[in-house]
């Protein structure tokens, strides 16, 4: 090397190459000859009740209800206003409020409540998370109900004390005189949606489920969402229900006209099997039930269990451990980080309790551990062919 050339004239013949315009992207998207990463049709998938007999033929639903209701074709966030409308109509203490409840919020799940049941209880706050939580703790610790939003998950950190030392201990703290703030709901969008960047994409729900005295729901249809949010603010513990907001609008399902309950920390098997197990929950089981859908058309004799965890704390424990060690392998999947997350927990508890069953070590797939940039938003999450590899590896170990 001639140490004797300037440094500035090696800095300016080193030039980057830059792609074409027409070869370049300016955002992650799937490839137009994808086999496995391509749009879910919700129009045909699985998950979702697409008519108004299978609707009412879910078990978990009372009798008298699946002989007299009748359904209608709901999106997400109209579910999450059925519920919230019904909770307003048949419980004086139930109480709606957030940034721009009032407007009806950035998705509308809140719309019209306002005005049918007033500003009294359905209002406006400041743009204040942390006094959002504590106010809403306050009420509740007074007997009342109140359904409290977070605008984005990815706001939710200034709640965070009140929430973990306030909502989850105050049962705890109060011994025997019965104070507590049961009937406390935490609502908050969360997750990717494809352009969210860094402050619109966030999973935040493992740091909640380190903490003892909350429960933390995540639906992942608009039929999910209106029981389980009607059971969630029937519950006698703080909850916090974390809502997937691309789905809010990505499909219709048939939904109960009536009110129902589905019941809390209770997994379900959505598709049996005996190969495999896939754990997930919210818009990770679309992605999972199309890997599935790939390999058992690939396989021979090969059928995987997917599981919808749906409340992911307290979690339904008897029921993975039930169908792990029928399956003797496992595969986990969600959409915040891997690292300390929802998998984390889970697949400990199979290694530890499914030890002399499991045929292959547990599989996690989720996000990476990293910052969600605009760009690399399709490449930070769990896809179809990252689900496949996963199961695959598991089934040929």
């Amino acid at each position: 090397m001639n140490l004797s050339r300037p440094t500035q004239t090696l800095l300016h013949t080193t030039r980057p190459r830059v792609l074409p315009i027409s070869l370049s992207r300016a955002y992650a998207t799937a490839p137009k000859a994808a086999r496995l990463n391509v749009p879910t049709d919700f129009s045909t998938t699985p998950l979702l009740h697409h008519t108004s007999t299978s609707a009412l033929a879910q078990s978990e639903l009372p009798a008298p209800l699946k002989r007299s209701s009748k359904t209608t074709r709901l999106a997400l966030h109209e579910a999450v206003n059925s519920a919230l409308r019904h909770a307003l109509a048949t419980d004086e203490r139930v109480l709606v409020f957030g940034e721009d409840i009032a407007f009806g919020g950035v998705f509308r799940c809140s719309a019209g409540l306002a005005t049918e049941y007033g500003t009294a209880r359905v209002f406006n706050t400041p743009l204040t998370e942390q006094g959002i939580a504590g106010f809403a703790i306050g009420v509740a610790a007074q007997g009342l109900k109140p359904v409290a939003e977070i605008q984005f998950a990815d706001y939710v950190y200034p709640a965070f004390d009140q929430l973990v030392n306030e909502a989850a201990k105050m049962r705890y703290r109060a011994g025997k005189t019965g104070m507590g703030c049961g009937g406390l709901v935490v609502r908050m969008p969360c997750g990717g949606v494809g352009h969210g960047a860094l402050y619109h994409t966030q999973s935040p729900e493992s740091l909640f489920t380190h903490i003892p005295g909350l429960r933390v729901v995540i639906p992942r249809s608009p039929f999910q969402a209106k029981g389980l949010l009607l059971a969630a603010i029937a519950c006698n513990d703080p909850v916090i229900f974390m809502e997937p907001k691309i789905l809010y609008r990505a499909a219709r399902e048939e939904v109960p006209v009536e009110a129902y309950e589905l019941p809390l920390s209770v997994a379900e098997v959505l598709k049996p099997g005996t190969s495999c197990t896939v754990i997930s929950y919210g818009t990770p089981l679309y992605t999972a039930s199309a890997a599935i859908k790939a390999i058992e058309a690939e396989m021979d004799d090969v059928s995987i269990e997917l599981i919808d965890l749906r409340t992911i704390y307290p979690w339904d424990r008897k029921t993975i451990l039930d169908s792990v060690n029928k399956t003797g392998r496992a595969v986990v999947v969600h959409e915040s980080m891997v690292n300390a997350g929802v998998g984390a927990e889970v697949a400990a508890t199979i290694q530890e309790k499914c030890f002399l069953k499991l045929e292959a070590p547990v599989q996690r797939v989720a996000g990476w551990t990293t910052h969600t940039g605009l760009a690399y938003e399709k490449f930070t999450l769990p896809d179809v062919v990252r689900i496949y590899d996963a199961i695959k590896a598991s089934l040929k170990y």
